[in-house]
């Protein structure tokens, strides 16, 4: 049987750590296949999915910049995808490029493995407008919250996610975050504020009730200022990281055939490979 080979894709991609992720599961299951890196230009990323099959890649991840584009390109998409409106998974299923979002579903999982019972909250309030929110509010919308507040400094951009979701899902400023977190049993940041190398996340979770969940998808550092104040107020505190662990498990399991397991192992084996986000 021949090697199994899939990838990542991106522009710029050598900052990467799926190829951690996904090597480490090959080498655990004795997997003759590959994953690897590859640097894709905007302009070269419809030639490079035209090309896929006669390549002979199984399927990949898409990156930044491609995930919009790669959601127009594909034959098919699943729920995910067109709740979110990117892609970030590509396999083929009879002879058709389909595409898929295991963001949403890579959130859900870490939260329920380091947060059990998270589900069964009925307010959140989350940070930011961007692509990452898109997977985070379908996230939470899915697992049942009644009440999902979007927080972004430019209200526009808030106002249009919260309008792709439906009644329960509002959009609010910066100014009404202390009003908002007094009700919230979920807080999540999707925003780069607090990564290195970006401005700080600068707001007090006084607030926030007791029994509050806080999580951040920023992995690098791998305990923000928000996670550290979380954590300095007995709240429950949910890294990065695992999302981005938990959220490869579906296109491995497409491409090789076998469902891997998150565990402690592979999260210090992707922890020792580099600093980078």
């Amino acid at each position: 049987m021949a090697e199994i080979r899939a990838f990542v894709c991106g522009h710029p991609i050598a900052h990467s750590r799926s190829p951690l992720i996904h090597g480490f599961w090959l080498e655990q299951h004795g997997i003759d296949g590959s994953y690897e890196r590859l640097d894709v230009a905007p302009l070269d990323f419809r030639g490079f999915l035209d090309d896929l099959r006669a390549t002979g890649y199984a399927g990949g991840n898409v990156t930044l910049p491609h995930k919009e584009a790669a959601f127009s390109a594909v034959d098919g998409r699943d729920e995910a995808a067109e709740m979110i409106g990117a892609v970030n998974t590509l396999w083929f299923e009879s002879g058709k490029l389909i595409g898929g979002n295991t963001d949403a579903y890579g959130f859900a999982a870490h939260l329920s493995a380091s947060a059990p019972g998270w589900a069964d909250g009925q307010t959140a309030v989350v940070l930011g407008a961007g692509g990452a929110a898109r997977a985070i509010v379908h996230a939470i919308h899915k697992a049942g919250y009644k009440k999902i507040c979007i927080v972004n400094r430019t209200l526009a951009r808030a106002q249009e996610l919260a309008t792709r979701f439906g009644k329960s899902v509002s959009a609010h400023n910066w100014a009404e975050i202390p009003a908002l977190l007094g009700r919230a049993d979920l807080v999540v940041n999707t925003s780069s504020l607090g990564m290195t190398g970006q401005p700080p996340l600068d707001i007090s979770l006084v607030p926030l009730p007791e029994g509050a969940i806080v999580s951040d998808i920023v992995y690098a550092p791998l305990k923000t200022d928000l996670l550290a104040a979380a954590e300095q107020r007995g709240l429950k505190a949910v890294d990065g990281l695992g999302m981005l662990l938990h959220q490869a498990v579906p296109g491995f399991e497409r491409w090789f055939g076998v469902r891997p397991d998150v565990t402690d192992a592979l999260r210090l084996h992707v922890l020792a490979g580099g600093d980078s986000a």
